[in-house]
């Protein structure tokens, strides 16, 4: 099945449509393509939405919405949600230079039951990257409800294609910890776990893996930051 796609609100394109002049509109377009000639990165954050995170939720939204924050500081980058609930629900948004929306639009989503969906977000990423270049791939989730083997074949297959996994783990899980470590080193990424008072942590984490997106391993390592060097540890593995 076709990931379907979610849209964040707000604007009034259409309005602005209907208004503007041929001018305006030429004008529009030509600040637009400039906007994207500046763009230097996509990076791709993905969760799990199913009932096992619910106990923990709302703690886990405000931690994961510190990544949109961080993202949007970084600037230059170009991010996309998705995620998966219930039975056969896994759902993508567009790429977005306003980090923020995606932001507020990961704060109303609800946990529904159902199985993990990994192998799709895998799926997801590679053909995202056939159409354009995606420099990352960052997975939050607790759970592995599919056939690993399956799994690290498309997580080889992403780390093929450029793209490296970020994995994080909430939970104590050792055979979740196996499998994420596993796809994180078949992508050339990383793996960490998050612990009851991550949010900070986080923050600086997925800031740096923004500077990557943005700027590749050399950006990395010309960062002075003490987490841009725990991702080029494992990294370099």
């Amino acid at each position: 099945m076709k990931d379907k796609e979610i849209k964040p609100t707000g604007g009034k394109s259409r309005e602005l449509r209907e208004k503007s002049s041929p001018r305006e509109i030429g004008a529009f377009l030509k600040a637009a393509g400039q906007a994207a000639a500046a763009q230097s990165g996509r990076l791709i954050f993905a969760l799990d939405a199913t009932m096992s995170r619910q106990p923990s939720w709302d703690r886990a939204v405000t931690i994961q919405a510190s990544m949109f924050d961080a993202v949007g500081k970084a600037g230059g980058l170009s991010v996309q949600l998705v995620f998966y609930r219930g039975i056969d629900g896994c759902r993508a948004s567009k790429w977005v230079i306003n980090a923020a929306a995606l932001r507020d639009l990961m704060l109303g989503i609800q946990c529904l039951g159902g199985p993990t969906q990994i192998a799709r977000v895998l799926d997801h990423a590679c053909r995202e990257t056939t159409k354009a270049k995606v420099s990352a791939m960052v997975f939050i989730g607790d759970a592995i409800e599919e056939d690993i083997h399956s799994l690290c074949q498309k997580a080889g297959e992403l780390g093929i294609k450029g793209v490296r996994g970020f994995f994080f783990q909430e939970g104590q899980d050792v055979e979740v910890e196996t499998g994420f470590r596993k796809m994180a080193r078949l992508t050339g990424g990383a793996y960490f776990r998050l612990g009851p008072d991550s949010a900070e942590e986080l923050a600086e984490l997925l800031a740096a893996v923004a500077v990557y997106a943005r700027g590749g391993l050399k950006a990395l390592a010309g960062s002075d930051r003490r987490e841009a060097r725990l991702l080029l540890e494992q990294m370099k593995k």
